[in-house]
């Protein structure tokens, strides 16, 4: 991560969005955009039905926006610094590399990350190579981040993400990006894990793995009931007293492991251990802890050109339709529509443990952000462990 454009992005944007979170100014540009490519998914993953629905419905990929219509969207957005790709399945998307083109062009952005089921390892490792090539042009030493999802060890990881074989494609997927990670210095492999009911007990046989297969970065984050996904009646996030217990034996893991990885990593995982402490709060006091700035810092660009303030209200709380705006952001960015969604949030209206979002929370609490400056300072003078391993 570059620390001087995140600090500089914190120093400069900062005032303006908690001002913008008490109504009083019209926010600037996100600092942070996700958007979902497509609609398209092979899983069939047990927390998100976006696969399932994709199944009964495959029609719905053809709502997915143009290249040309992405175009002319990012044209009207401006500087942000954060851009997450999401979906669906990203990589279904062929012209994929051509997107995240046209973000560097429009954008600028400080860091790019895209996960991945894993399921289609050519179509992965190939389009990755073609973004890293391209990003070498478009923008050098911009980091790309690329995120195999991993829920379970073998046959458990085929059964939760609902597609057989998966688990098998997935290692084939982690060598070959592992192979381009030796190759471009600005390329950052890591693993992700989404922790719900279904693989409560399994989570030391994942970072077991983990740590085997050589992965500098590895995440994990709660499975949420969210609008994105079609699962808000699915019984599927771990409760508080039980999350609690996992991610304390996982954030003392991070503590002890970190002395030898990059300064990237060693600033990410700064981040999650403060995420990992937030999260375990939200579950407890099911309210807003720190403030939250979704459709402020943050902002969600759906498939089909919907702009939601996080992915967690999605299609409850949408700020504007980009196809009937003429494919101008700033319409939708400043209009009545996000103003009322704004309104609603900063009232505490919802309260959910949303990593995207989280971070970028916690960016802007000045206590939270001093406790991720704590941890990376200690980081930075820890040791390497003697083993020289490099864990989650």
């Amino acid at each position: 991560m570059n620390l001087r454009a995140m600090l500089s992005q914190l120093l400069i944007k900062g005032p303006l969005y908690h001002a913008a979170r008490r109504g009083w100014i019209e926010p600037p540009n996100p600092v942070t955009v996700t958007y979902s490519v497509t609609a398209a998914c092979q899983s069939r993953c047990k927390t998100c039905r976006i696969g399932e629905l994709f199944a009964a419905h495959p029609e719905r990929s053809n709502d997915d926006l143009t290249l040309e219509e992405i175009e002319t969207v990012f044209a009207s957005m401006g500087r942000i610094y954060f851009f997450n790709v999401s979906g669906g399945e990203p990589f279904l998307r062929k012209d994929l590399p051509e997107i995240i083109e046209l973000a560097c062009h429009y954008l600028k952005p400080g860091i790019v990350h895209i996960p991945t089921n894993g399921i289609a390892t050519k179509r992965v490792v190939e389009g990755t190579e073609r973004i890293l090539t391209i990003m070498e042009q478009s923008c050098p030493a911009v980091p790309l981040t690329v995120k195999p999802s991993i829920d379970g060890v073998g046959e458990r990881h085929d059964e939760i993400r609902g597609f057989p074989g998966n688990w098998k494609r997935l290692l084939a997927t982690i060598e070959g990006l592992k192979k381009l990670e030796a190759r471009f210095p600005n390329f950052h492999l890591e693993l992700g894990t989404v922790i719900s009911r279904f693989n409560l007990d399994h989570l030391d046989e994942i970072a077991a793995f983990v740590r085997s297969a050589g992965v500098q970065s590895y995440r994990n984050e709660i499975a949420e009931q969210r609008a994105e996904f079609f699962n808000k009646e699915d019984p599927i996030t771990p409760d508080a007293a039980t999350y609690e217990r996992l991610i304390a034996e996982f954030s003392r893991r991070i503590r002890e492991d970190t002395g030898s990885k990059r300064p990237l990593a060693k600033m990410t995982e700064s981040f999650r251990l403060e995420y990992y402490d937030l999260v375990v709060r939200i579950l407890r006091e099911t309210r807003q802890v720190i403030p939250c700035f979704a459709g402020i810092s943050n902002v969600h660009i759906n498939y089909d050109g919907e702009v939601w303030p996080c992915c967690v209200l999605g299609y409850d709380k949408p700020m504007g339709r980009l196809r009937e705006s003429g494919l101008d952001f700033q319409r939708i960015w400043h209009s009545h529509q996000a103003r009322e969604v704004r309104r609603f949030i900063a009232s505490d209206g919802c309260a959910c443990p949303l990593a995207n979002q989280a971070y970028s929370n916690i960016l802007y609490h000045p206590p939270s952000l001093a406790r991720v400056a704590r941890n990376f300072a200690r980081f930075l003078l820890q040791r390497p462990s003697a083993e020289g391993r490099e864990g989650p």
